[in-house]
């Protein structure tokens, strides 16, 4: 890489990730994979109850940036106008059909939906190819959008299947939740103090960042090749909806988080990233422990991205959810491909568990894990 390169890499950590990093306690995960999405080009889903800072994040993040902003709120009968922009009333009366973008979607460079599952089909198709190809397209017009990353945010996930397109656009997902109580004090002490900070002055430009965008097809991915493939087929033996098309765009997040990291080749390590691929709540525990197994039998370098090496504990609601799925799916396994699976998640359920300090609760988990035994067929 260099040094002009290595230069905006610092600039990016120093004067945009790691500024939002000290207003926000307990969010560096999130901020690290905003972080990654704006360099590899690609969209982020924030998903979490309300006040949990999904939005504020996003916004004190594209404050820092130089370039325009977009965000809205959808509802089930925001229309196509008010992302995208009206029909420019002056050319209508000439007799053409002229979209006016001007402050609208179509020139953001970072664009932010919040309850982005109340889409509705008016402007479905126009989100999804935003998302995916970077274009609008109405009538005869085609823009190209400069946009640099797209971030969704929900209270819940889909269900319609119509929504799941949608939801798939975003390759990488995280979830935003309360911080835990012995961060609550240093949630007070800072959100206080940032009652008082006066305007924050951009530090970087959108054109720098598509600078380091530019460098993802560059970076040598050989070095993690083959632990990639070995992961991904242990994510599909897991029950992850993985698709080769999910698998070739993964690769980008993969470059970026090397490129985050000063460097032009990637490593076994990028692959943390993996852990933010999940589709269902309950799915989130399992990836983690499955990506966080993988990557240990790899010896750490000081030059691995700072995520690489967290490991979250595991979270006792969240194994409840998974462990309630797995006994429904035990009770009513038919096909051979469910059998082989649930033995598997079981198991990685109990090493979750192992974790979990003694308390009432792991005892509860602890009988759930030794019922969903008990149910899985021979």
């Amino acid at each position: 890489m260099t040094d002009s390169h290595l230069t905006l890499v610092t600039k990016l950590k120093s004067q945009l990730l790691d500024p939002v990093k000290k207003q926000f306690v307990g969010k560096d995960e999130i901020i690290d994979l905003l972080g990654i999405t704006l360099v590899a080009r690609e969209n982020l889903f924030l998903h979490g109850p309300p006040g949990t800072a999904k939005s504020a994040i996003v916004h004190a993040l594209a404050n820092r940036i130089i370039g325009k902003t977009f965000d809205y709120l959808l509802t089930r009968f925001t229309e196509p106008n008010e992302l995208f922009g009206p029909f420019d009333i002056s050319r209508l009366k000439e007799g053409e059909l002229v979209t006016n973008t001007d402050g609208m979607l179509p020139e953001a460079e970072v664009i932010f939906l919040d309850e982005l599952f109340n889409a509705n089909s008016a402007i479905l198709n126009n989100l999804l190819t935003a998302l995916n190809e970077r274009t609008f397209r109405r009538g005869r017009e085609t823009y190209q959008l400069p946009a640099l990353t797209f971030v969704g945010a929900s209270n819940n996930l889909p269900e319609d299947e119509t929504l799941r397109a949608l939801f798939d656009r975003f390759l990488i997902r995280a979830s935003c939740s309360p911080v835990s109580d012995d961060q609550l004090r240093a949630v007070l002490s800072t959100g206080w103090q940032s009652e008082g900070q006066s305007q924050i002055t951009p530090a970087i430009s959108a054109d720098e960042i598509r600078e380091l965008q530019n460098l993802i097809p560059q970076v040598d991915l050989s070095a993690s090749t083959d632990p990639y493939l070995e992961l991904i087929q242990k994510l599909r033996q897991a029950g992850l909806d993985l698709s080769d098309r999910r698998a070739v765009r993964l690769q980008r997040v993969i470059a970026a988080s090397a490129i985050l990291s000063g460097r032009r080749a990637t490593r076994p390590s990028d692959l943390w990233i993996l852990r933010h691929i999940w589709d269902r709540e309950e799915q989130i525990e399992i990836l983690s422990s499955i990506v966080t197994s993988s990557l240990a039998s790899f010896d750490e370098a000081p030059d691995d991205h700072p995520a690489a090496s967290q490991s979250p504990a595991p979270d006792p609601e969240r194994l409840n959810l998974h462990l309630d799925e797995l006994l429904a799916r035990a009770a009513s396994a038919t096909d051979s491909h469910e059998k082989q699976t649930l033995p598997d998640e079981a198991r990685l359920i109990a090493s979750q568990l192992e974790w979990l300090p003694d308390s009432p609760a792991k005892s509860v988990l602890q009988e759930k894990a030794d019922l969903l035994w008990q149910q899985i067929p021979d």
